[in-house]
């Protein structure tokens, strides 16, 4: 068992500091660009008088330095190296990660739209697993050249955590002597519709509500008749990019889905169970920062003549939270390994419990480190001129979102009791004999 970190990630570390320092780190500072990270940044990124939509400003900011990462070689890190990327291990984008959001709020990584150097495109693996070849025909270079921009359509204004229980559907149906689809629905928290070019609706065209068969992923233009946004919600933490967005009878071409007819749910569980790893990564880093911050801040502020830190009753509540960093850290890394181990599609089967306890502790984690360091901070803690009043308001998000924490412990006690996953046949044939009766109650 080695739990050293293999020689050429430490070395990539190093490579993406020195891009960092060297590169992005100018362009953050250029033309004021400051803006959107120091105390104004909420003004900043909001078009408060378009519906509360990004800046365009900030947003070309952050293509930017996209750009710029890809020039160098480190957005697509973790595609594929068929797919035009250095086929990056979860492993290796756990800990990089972590590592970038370790340093806190930057134009390297910035959390809240899931901007980074080192890219999160779930979609990119997901397409790899579940497209067929003449899906891959239609659809790869659009994908992989960035002329193809994908909201994710699952979640439903009345049906959120039990995905097999929407209202969407999808019924064959010919137009113009062409056979396709007619979908009818609704799509809550619709990340990025103002500039995707496509809309990836989940939507049942078979089967009974509870089922997880019988769901399909279709491809839908974002421009079809029929496609409305509703309105955009406003959120804790702003800007919004995420609408209602309603399908009336649009119509799409037969061929207008990903994957298999009917076993659409499989790629939501695979987009879904790459973000986990990853958020939890994400937000473990962003625990450390809160943690670190916290602890220089103690040892220099010297209220009554000596420093902060002497108090117990600052040195203990940091003692938990790094304690509990630390854990979270092996564990993430282990699923992460054990995750390269194994085919993508078995993740869900095999280790999607531990996946779970990674993110939900991880976002569980880093609000409780957050608001730690705004209370050791004081009143410069809580406000904007510390980053963490903005690192609680995104990442209390997601322990909502990509399956709130109540649905993932749900999935671990699935797992735990032998409900589902790999202890299922070892419950199945469980008898009394097996168990040690005599000392209970």
């Amino acid at each position: 068992m080695d739990f050293n970190l293999p020689p050429e990630l430490v070395a990539y570390l190093g490579e993406l500091d020195e891009f960092i320092e060297r590169v992005i780190k100018p362009l953050e500072r250029k033309d004021d660009n400051i803006r959107f990270f120091d105390h104004r940044r909420e003004w900043a990124r909001t078009d408060w008088d378009r519906g509360g939509l990004p800046r365009h400003e900030w947003e070309d900011l952050l293509g930017q330095a996209r750009k710029l990462a890809d020039e160098a070689g480190h957005l697509r890190f973790a595609w594929p190296t068929e797919m035009g990327g250095k086929g990056g291990t979860n492993l290796a984008m756990a800990v990089i990660r972590e590592h970038l959001a370790a340093k806190g709020l930057g134009l390297h990584n910035d959390l809240q739209n899931e901007h980074s150097i080192v890219g999160n495109n779930p979609f990119i693996l997901m397409f790899k697993e579940f497209a067929t070849n003449a899906q891959y025909e239609k659809y790869a270079d659009l994908l992989l050249n960035g002329k193809m921009r994908t909201i994710f359509g699952l979640t439903e204004p009345l049906h959120g955590s039990d995905a097999t229980h929407m209202e969407t559907r999808a019924v064959p149906h010919e137009k113009d002597g062409k056979a396709g689809w007619l979908i009818n629905g609704e799509k809550m928290w619709s990340t990025g519709m103002h500039v995707a070019t496509h809309c990836m609706v989940f939507a049942r065209t078979s089967g009974n509500d509870g089922d997880a068969t019988g769901i399909t992923c279709f491809i839908v233009p974002a421009d079809a008749p029929g496609v409305k946004v509703e309105e955009y919600l406003w959120t804790f933490n702003m800007p919004t990019d995420h609408p209602r967005v309603s399908f009336t009878n649009v119509w799409i071409p037969e061929d207008s889905y990903w994957g298999v007819i009917d076993r659409g749910l499989g790629l939501g569980q695979s987009f879904v169970h790459q973000n986990r790893i990853r958020q939890a990564a994400s937000s473990l880093g962003a625990a450390v920062y809160c943690i670190e911050e916290s602890v220089k801040y103690a040892r220099m502020r010297k209220p009554f003549g000596k420093p902060l830190s002497d108090n117990q009753a600052i040195q203990w509540p940091l003692v938990e939270l790094a304690t509990q960093a630390e854990m979270l850290r092996l564990l993430i890394r282990k699923t992460a390994w054990q995750m390269d181990q194994m085919e993508h599609k078995a993740i869900e089967r095999e280790l999607s419990d531990k996946v779970s306890m990674c993110n939900y502790w991880g976002n569980r984690l880093v609000c409780e480190a957050a608001d730690r360091a705004m209370q050791v901070h004081g009143g410069i803690g809580y406000s904007r001129h510390k980053p963490f009043e903005h690192i609680y308001r995104h990442h209390r998000r997601y322990r909502i979102t990509e399956g709130s924490e109540e649905i993932q412990m749900r999935k671990v006690a699935a797992f735990l009791f032998g409900y589902m996953g790999p202890r299922r046949k070892e419950f199945a044939d469980l008898t009394w004999d097996d168990v040690d009766y005599r000392n209970q109650r």
